[in-house]
């Protein structure tokens, strides 16, 4: 049997590093918990700034604050990128890796639109960064229950691809009915107009600018709302039927995350990262966990 190969030695080996890295990549000890909320309430008020700088009426009363305000958030999520860089064994892996490049969009727009000011309004892309609540407050734990949801949805793309596959022959059908009874006098000027209609009123959505006006055309509209209800039921229980066939055992998730892939969720008795096969330094955590 092949041995899993060993953590090779860098910058996060002296013990601060490692700290610095365990209080920043994981949540499972108090500084750690501290720091991801602390940094989920900068992201929030951060939002809050941009959001107020675009109502016009608070923008021109306090720009001068709004502004101060704005770079604060700026270098205090620049100091804290910079700092992951800093600490992860492999900072190259890191900045790849979807976490980093969301952490650095949240400070780029804000350096960007000192030259191109219209990218300001791209420093929205904070909320992205609200992931990290699912490692805050355990929530972690739901991770596995968006896993299971997930190969539930993959699972049934067969069956919900040729349910919609139906679907769109029964609107190309009604669509084309409605474009011979009502005709372009009453509004359906052509077969994607009609199709157009046949959606908007198989989906329960009804805008209401196109209506039928005969009885004829009321009568398949009614058909039409009623399949609506069994069009939106049906791909609910294709996937509710893969969830309750594909369970998940439970287990004691933990924020853990390997130094060298940066996989977050491995189990506190993992020696070696179960997708890359590092060796996984001592676990770090709070006493009495």
């Amino acid at each position: 049997m092949t041995q899993p190969p060993a953590t090779a030695p860098s910058k996060s080996a002296t013990p601060f590093r490692r700290r610095l890295y365990t209080v920043i990549f994981e949540a499972d000890t108090r500084a750690g918990k501290l720091f991801d909320e602390v940094l989920i309430a900068a992201i929030l008020l951060s939002l809050a700034v941009v959001v107020l700088d675009s109502v016009e009426a608070v923008s021109a009363r306090h720009t001068q604050t709004l502004t101060v305000l704005e770079w604060g958030f700026t270098l205090l999520f620049t100091a804290e990128y910079l700092a992951r860089l800093w600490c992860a064994p492999n900072p190259w892996g890191y900045a790849r890796s979807f976490f980093g490049v969301v952490d650095l969009l949240a400070i780029s727009p804000t350096y960007l639109a000192l030259f191109f000011p219209e990218l300001h309004a791209l420093i929205d892309v904070r909320v992205l960064r609200l992931i990290r609540v699912f490692r805050v407050f355990k929530l972690t734990h739901y991770l596995a229950e968006f896993t299971h949801l997930g190969k539930a949805l993959q699972a049934s793309v067969r069956k919900i691809l040729v349910f919609l596959t139906v679907v769109l022959m029964v609107v190309l059908v009604m669509g084309t009915l409605m474009y011979v009874v009502e005709g372009p006098a009453n509004g359906y000027t052509s077969i994607p107009v009609g199709v157009y209609w046949a959606i908007t009123t198989v989906t329960t959505v009804g805008f209401g600018d196109i209506t039928p006006k005969t009885d004829l055309g009321r009568a398949l509209a009614s058909v039409m709302m009623l399949m609506g209800w069994g069009v939106l039921a049906v791909p609910t229980g294709i996937v509710t039927a893969e969830m309750v066939g594909h369970r998940a055992a439970p287990g004691r998730v933990t924020t853990r995350s390997c130094t060298h892939c940066l996989a977050e969720g491995l189990a506190a008795e993992d020696r070696y990262c179960r997708h890359c096969g590092t060796a996984l330094p001592e676990y770090l955590r709070d006493p009495g966990h």
